[in-house]
């Protein structure tokens, strides 16, 4: 049996296969108005494609729990009735056509209220719908970013009560997994890092103040979230700044990230899903095929946490070695989804010696 094809149950959600779609922003949303962060026909077009090409899990762009929580304006939301609506259509489209959907919470701390990349990404302010972002410090991202305003501790419990809300939203909008984004120099990530976190108080400063607010999230979208449906958690392994011998900035490591996979698995995490980076702009990133596969293989190894790996898989018998050699429980694709989103069907073509199978629709199968 091909290990890429293999179900994989967790708690009581059985997804049909290890291919998943990972987050990828769009950043098409309205901007402002009553359809602020609501998804919109090119969301349900771009989901829904993915779900008909045969992906297993399909999770959503980073969707932020607050306004401010945008990475830019043009973002999707979830702090009302109308952005729930939105997603509720989107999440019967994926099921009836045997996906199982999942939703990213996000909040893009210091990196947020920017432009859309194709417009450059640089940052806005309230002329073209932007703000004043928020940090755990008042570090900007890079040279051209503004200060961001330190959070108080109101206004982190503040944030912990806006993923939990975020989380009964999707819940009630038929998503089936949630996964808290701690990864990619947003939020939970900027204080995750010492990089980015020069804190003094209880969310500053050692590795258990550090993880605090993470920990927190993670415990109050757990507590809304039903115990028969998994949680991940979405965390940058290395910020790749200590990692490289030449660069002595302090920064998030690999051995964090083991350690930190143990207390997710103590806080009811169900998988950690394995990128790197996006923290401090200068980092050196060595990429490559599989990247980041290592650092996924490295928790599965040392840790009792499922993980999912991601960094430029883009071949299906390349796919089928990362899940089948036990580095990893899961594939997360992005790019390679965006160029072609019957990937999943044509790598099970691929694969039918192992006995992989393909998920064509009906409506398809004149071309199969």
């Amino acid at each position: 049996m091909s290990a890429l094809f293999e179900p994989l149950r967790m708690r009581s959600l059985t997804i049909p296969n290890r291919v998943w779609m990972a987050p990828m922003c769009q950043y098409c949303a309205a901007v402002d108005g009553p359809d602020q962060g609501v998804p919109t026909d090119w969301h349900l077009t771009h989901l829904g494609a993915r779900a008909v090409g045969g992906a297993g899990l399909i999770l959503t762009e980073a969707t932020a729990v607050t306004p401010e929580g945008r990475i830019s304006p043009a973002d999707l939301g979830l702090w009302n009735d109308r952005q729930q609506e939105g997603f509720a259509r989107i999440t019967r489209f994926l099921r009836e056509h045997g996906a199982v959907p999942g939703i990213q919470l996000a909040h893009a701390g210091r990196k947020a209220s920017t432009d859309r990349p194709w417009r450059g990404g640089a940052p806005v302010g309230p002329d073209q719908h932007g703000w004043q972002p928020v940090a755990p410090s008042p570090i900007p991202f890079a040279e051209d970013h503004p200060v961001p305003a330190e959070l108080s501790v109101a206004g982190i419990r503040g944030l912990v009560e806006a993923f939990a809300a975020a989380a009964r939203r999707a819940l009630a909008a038929g998503f089936q997994v949630a996964e808290v984004h701690g990864a990619h120099g947003y939020l939970i990530n900027e204080f995750l890092s010492p990089h980015s976190n020069r804190r003094t108080d209880a969310y500053g400063g050692s590795y258990e103040n550090r993880t605090r607010f993470a920990l927190e999230v993670v415990d109050a979208v757990r507590a809304v979230w039903p115990e028969d449906l998994p949680v991940f958690f979405r965390i940058s392994a290395t910020d790749w700044l200590t990692e490289n011998p030449e660069d002595h900035r302090e920064g998030w490591t690999a051995d964090d990230t083991v350690r930190f996979a143990k207390d997710l698995l103590a806080h009811g995490v169900d998988l950690l899903d394995t990128s790197t980076g996006g923290v401090a702009p200068g980092a050196r990133v060595p990429t490559g095929p599989g990247y980041q596969v290592p650092f996924a293989a490295r928790v599965k190894s040392e840790t009792d946490l499922p993980v999912g790996a991601v960094g430029l898989i883009t071949e299906a018998r390349q796919a089928e070695e990362i899940v089948a050699s036990g580095q990893a429980d899961a594939v997360f694709l992005g790019r390679e989804l965006l160029r072609n989103p019957y990937w999943p069907n044509l790598a099970a073509r691929e694969l039918a010696e192992l006995g992989a199978e393909a998920r064509w629709p009906d409506q398809y199968h004149r071309a199969v």
